[in-house]
């Protein structure tokens, strides 16, 4: 299903049009002969700066939006299934349905924009960040009674209208409850409120003499974000002067009508912006019949609607519905973070415009490459779309961890997947407390988010607190944070959300989620009462999910999102090598095994990879075993060194010493010198770093010793796909995976429920 979307007001822009007007010659004569003046000339030239005033950019704007339609339905030889106009853009939608002939169209709205122009003495200004709810909170107890809501533009973005001065005065008290934005724009008059009352009537008055026919297509319309009623059609394009715009809700509308694409059709990307936002931000609205409200009927809210979710799941319905908001999410769907960059600045931003998330996977990158990433993300996402970075603990470097902090913090990232940390370090409280403030109601809003991975329970009892005071006080004595982020950091918990990371890829313990989410909401319950906090803590769930079948399991056992991992390296999108993904793409869910970590090889932490096709996994566990039979490399014997420095470093062990001497730090290096076993293990670890290298490169002579992490995700997602064009690699893209997912468990879980209940007798 296709709808047509019509730009309004503040879409206009020199050079609009350009190509059309040549094109549509005898309408634009008509055009002329109406307004009395070149229209090709105002659009393409302004001479006499007039395309911003409301009196000329109203006609100029339905002429180049109806002209743009023309050309739509010449080049395609469709016409859409739906049509919706934001404000003045309405009237293009009712041109494109046939309602009103080219010439009506353009002399109704000329007559509107003389009239509203003449509205003077009053303002309007956009409220952004603060969603409907809050906003009327903020107008009832600030009794800001002369302010009208003049457009619903997105869930998040609210127009306000009234008189000019109310509107400079309200700037501070919309700020202080939390809005991100508060935009006075550049308008004469508060259109679309009670202000234009006497607009409305004149132009009534003026609409008498125009006959309308019947509709073709539906229209969507402003006022009541249902489509016209043909005997109503008058009396609500009158109304729609004073009423307000309710484009979020028409949208919502559409996409519960299974819209699946929303096309602007005319000049700017406005419209295609708050689709974008609204689709993220917000489910499908659901409506049993197509009736729409009197105008002198109560405003529509969740008890007075038809509205009817029902029993049936949709991809957009999943998971916890203020988890989404809080991040602009059109899915509760996240893509974990895959060191070396194998979670790409690529798959980041081709999550980010599908309506999900994805963390960079900064894990092992160099700080410049990550900040050259976090740029690339940041330009190609620009539309508020959502994205994150990930914070990978390093024990043995705090240093690491502070620099990405910095950076972080310096570029204005505000998500971050914080993983395999075991206890909370004071980079990590620092990045949470920065930027801590307060809203209208006293309320602690942080400014950094933090979505943290745990599988054991005494990490998420961390992460659920506050930060630890010894921390907070040593960074405020460092000047590292202010006094009113160190008095605010007791307040708030040191995530925002909790991701349960059962049996994975990666950094694992061996956990199951059937025992872990259970447990992890449990425990998140006891410490919002434990703490008296003011906002949940959601609690999603990873590892081992790559079918449908596995997320709906997740969903059904209390997860608020999911995030998925090991089945995105095996795309277009992942950072490693074409060789590493041939091998991938082979595995089914026997073929992995579990293996020292390298960045935390003394500690004796896991991590579980690919097995079939190397040597690996094998390989890595005898270098373990050794390390823990003896006390140096010397006292291991001569034949099983010289085994190691042929089939696995392919380097004598003198050789792999000099290159960490090169790699490490002198402090490092002088530790080693002083105790043998320290010394051991930084060779050991050095093929940790030369297994995965050689599968990031694709290095086709020692494939055997690729490190390559995996769940048995991976398996169970391959033989999903076997025999479908996604069984090859190329031509799997993570925004459609996660679709696909997602659409399918909703499917899946709309089976399941109709199965068990015609199973059912009573």
């Amino acid at each position: 299903m296709i709808a047509y979307l019509f730009p309004g007001q503040g879409a206009q822009a020199k050079g609009m049009g350009e190509g059309l007007f040549d094109e549509f010659q005898e309408l634009v004569a008509k055009a002329d002969a109406i307004l009395g003046y070149s229209i090709k000339k105002l659009c393409l030239e302004d001479p006499a700066n007039q395309l911003g005033q409301t009196d000329f950019t109203q006609p100029a704007l339905f002429v180049v939006n109806a002209l743009s339609y023309l050309k739509k339905i010449k080049e395609t030889g469709r016409k859409p299934d739906y049509v919706a106009g934001h404000s003045l853009g309405e009237y293009n939608a009712l041109f494109a349905a046939q309602a009103l002939d080219f010439e009506t169209g353009l002399k109704l709205v000329k007559k509107r924009g003389e009239l509203m122009v003449r509205a003077v003495g009053g303002g309007m200004a956009a409220v952004i960040g603060l969603e409907e709810e809050v906003f009327r909170e903020v107008i009832e107890r600030n009794k800001l009674t002369e302010i009208d809501v003049a457009n619903f533009n997105s869930p998040t973005q609210i127009v306000i209208s009234g008189p000019k001065d109310m509107i400079e005065q309200a700037k501070p008290i919309f700020e202080d409850a939390g809005a991100l934005n508060y935009v006075v724009l550049n308008v004469s008059g508060a259109f679309h409120s009670r202000y234009m009352e006497n607009a409305r009537q004149r132009f009534e008055t003026y609409a008498a003499q125009f006959e309308f026919s019947k509709m073709e297509i539906p229209v969507i319309s402003n006022v009541h974000a249902r489509p016209y009623k043909q005997q109503d059609l008058r009396t609500t394009l009158i109304h729609q002067i004073v009423s307000p715009v309710k484009w979020s809700e028409s949208i919502r509308y559409l996409m519960g009508k299974n819209v699946t694409q929303f096309i602007q059709v005319g000049p700017g990307k406005v419209v295609t912006g708050l689709v974008n936002a609204i689709q993220r931000e917000a489910e499908p609205l659901i409506v049993m019949e197509d009736e729409v409200c009197n105008e002198q009927e109560q405003e529509i809210t969740p008890e007075n609607t038809s509205i009817n979710f029902g029993k049936q799941f949709t991809a957009e319905s999943l998971g916890n519905n203020e988890f989404k908001q809080y991040y602009g999410l059109k899915y509760a769907y996240l893509i974990g973070s895959m060191y070396k960059g194998i979670s790409s600045k690529e798959m980041v931003v081709k999550a980010g415009k599908a309506g999900m998330m994805g963390f960079f996977g900064a894990g092992g990158v160099k700080i410049g490459a990550l900040e050259e990433a976090i740029k690339y993300v940041q330009k190609e996402l620009n539309n508020g779309e959502a994205y994150g970075m990930n914070l990978i603990h390093v024990p043995d470097h705090p240093d690491i961890e502070n620099n990405i902090v910095d950076l972080y913090i310096k570029y204005g990232v505000r998500n971050i997947e914080a993983s395999a940390f075991m206890s909370i370090t004071p980079s990590l409280v620092r990045y949470r407390l920065k930027g801590l403030r307060r809203n209208a109601k006293g309320i602690v809003i942080p400014q950094n988010r933090i979505i943290a991975k745990v599988s054991r329970p005494e990490v998420v009892e961390a992460f659920l607190s506050p930060a630890p005071q010894n921390i907070v006080n040593k960074l405020l004595a460092e000047n590292r944070i202010s006094r009113n982020e160190a008095l605010m950091a007791m307040e708030i918990p040191m995530v925002d959300d909790l991701c349960v990371e059962a049996d994975s890829g990666g950094h694992t313990d061996h956990a199951v989620a059937y025992v872990l989410i259970p447990l992890m909401l449990k425990m998140r319950d006891e410490a919002i009462l434990k703490y008296k906090y003011n906002k949940s803590i959601r609690v999603g769930a990873a590892g081992g999910i790559g079918t449908p079948q596995a997320a709906a399991a997740a969903f059904i056992l209390g997860a608020d999102f999911i995030m998925t991992g090991s089945i995105n390296q095996c795309t277009v999108e992942a950072g490693t090598s074409e060789e590493a993904k041939d091998l991938l793409q082979q595995l089914n869910i026997q073929d992995t095994d579990y293996a020292p970590a390298g960045d935390m090889f003394e500690m004796g932490a896991k991590v579980q990879v690919m097995k079939k096709g190397v040597f690996f996994p094998a390989r890595a566990n005898k270098l373990y075993d050794l390390y823990r039979n003896y006390n140096s490399i010397d006292e291991i014997d001569r034949e099983t060194k010289r085994y190691i420095e042929e089939k696995y470093f392919k380097k004598s062990i003198e050789q792999v010493y000099e290159d960490i001497k090169a790699y490490y730090p002198a402090e490092i290096i002088e530790k080693a010198e002083r105790n043998p076993k320290r010394k051991m293990a930084l060779i050991f670890r050095w093929y940790f770093t030369y297994s995965t290298r050689l599968a990031l490169n694709g290095d086709k002579t020692n494939k055997v010793d690729y490190q390559v992490h995996c769940g048995p995700a991976l398996g169970a997602f391959n033989q999903w796909v076997k025999g479908t064009v996604l069984e090859d690699w190329k031509n799997r893209h993570v925004d459609e995976i996660g679709q696909k997912i997602m659409v399918e468990t909703a499917e899946y879980l709309n089976e399941r429920y109709k199965a068990l209940t015609t199973s059912l007798t009573f």
